[in-house]
């Protein structure tokens, strides 16, 4: 019989789980749709790019929003359960609030470690094939800007000239060994310029130990100075800011290639912000369907409900307000880093433990 009712809650919360998912999802695809469609308005495609471009988008947003809806399904689910007396059904068989709980919280901490291993690697691969094609699209061709394993790669146009600019990799605030064309309207090179290291802290870029070469009546002039300077409308905030976009990159490529993206010239803090995010996400989705169940099992009555519900969308916006808090202050280095990504489990963690202790007493 116990396995029975184990079986019931498991496949019932489960169920309640993938049509919170699948509401979210729909509601994600009709509000982005009116974004790309905005998006590809002006531009020769048919309207089944907005739709795709949407449907790929969605279920990585999905994942990002995955605390929330264990939450709010978590919610929903116990609030049914007893309303309907199920819940009290349970307690007959011997099943306590605790023990209710522990499934409930267990099953969403390995769901959500499924989800990293299996769903992550997936949706971090649509990602990056949405920014590819929002970019190949793109209306500002002009001022373009990848990073692969060559390098780092600008073009932008100034003054009437194309710029293009390749560097082996950035260390900081600082580019490596830097090659930079000058080209004028009809393509031809202007001038090249070879930099050992390019300060670009700010959109003046200070250029140290440096070769210009200019071609002149087909002879190629070379010029030696220690340092050059040259106005971009790139720098390190804007070039960083490019590159951070977590969900192109999945939980598992963060794991087996942590060094080399190092290598790459991601940065560091960058890498650990993205795999810790990740790694708290299952510890998370335990947190919050045990808030649930702390918020929802306190009491066996109907008339409840409404409390519970204001109460449950009071706390999701409260957690989601902490969580943007606590990050802001780790990139701001107010505190550490891990710290501020770990913070909000660890206070729900607090929390949640009194408020068991309270709901095993029932």
């Amino acid at each position: 019989m116990s396995q029975i009712l184990i079986n019931y809650l498991l496949k019932n919360f489960l169920k309640t789980f993938f049509i919170f998912v699948l509401v979210f999802y729909c509601f994600g695809v009709i509000l982005n749709l009116f974004e790309e469609i905005e998006f590809f308005k002006n531009l020769n495609t048919s309207f089944l790019m907005p739709l795709l471009l949407t449907s790929i988008f969605i279920p990585s947003m999905i994942i990002t929003l995955l605390p929330f809806i264990i939450f709010l399904s978590s919610m929903w689910f116990m609030i049914r359960i007893r309303n309907n007396k199920d819940l009290l059904t349970l307690k007959v068989f011997g099943f306590s609030n605790f023990k209710i709980f522990l499934i409930l919280a267990i099953t969403s901490f390995i769901l959500g470690f499924l989800i990293l291993l299996t769903a992550n690697p997936i949706t971090s691969s649509m990602s990056r094939y949405y920014e590819k094609t929002k970019s190949n699209f793109s209306r500002d061709i002009d001022h373009l800007i990848t990073f692969n394993n060559n390098g780092l790669w600008i073009r932008e146009n100034i003054d009437n000239k194309t710029r293009i600019i390749s560097a082996a990799k950035p260390d900081g605030t600082k580019l490596k060994d830097v090659v930079i064309f000058h080209l004028d309207k009809n393509s031809n090179l202007i001038d090249k310029i070879l930099a050992d290291e390019v300060n670009i802290e700010n959109n003046q870029w200070k250029l140290s130990t440096v070769k210009i070469l200019k071609p002149q009546n087909g002879v190629i002039t070379e010029t030696k100075v220690d340092n050059y300077q040259i106005l971009s409308s790139y720098n390190f905030e804007k070039i960083n800011s490019l590159f951070k976009n977590f969900n192109t990159m999945s939980f598992l490529d963060l794991i087996i290639n942590y060094k080399k993206l190092q290598n790459y010239g991601y940065n560091k803090s960058f890498l650990n912000e993205s795999l810790h995010t990740m790694l708290s996400m299952p510890f998370f989705l335990f947190l919050m369907t045990a808030l649930a169940s702390v918020l929802t099992m306190n009491t066996l009555k109907k008339s409840d409900n409404i409390r519970f519900i204001i109460i449950g969308v009071i706390t999701t916006l409260v957690i989601f307000y902490f969580k943007d808090l606590s990050l802001a202050l780790g990139q701001t280095g107010q505190i550490p880093l891990i710290l501020s990504v770990w913070a909000p489990v660890i206070a729900l963690t607090f929390f949640i433990f009194i408020g068991v202790l309270q709901i095993n007493e029932k």
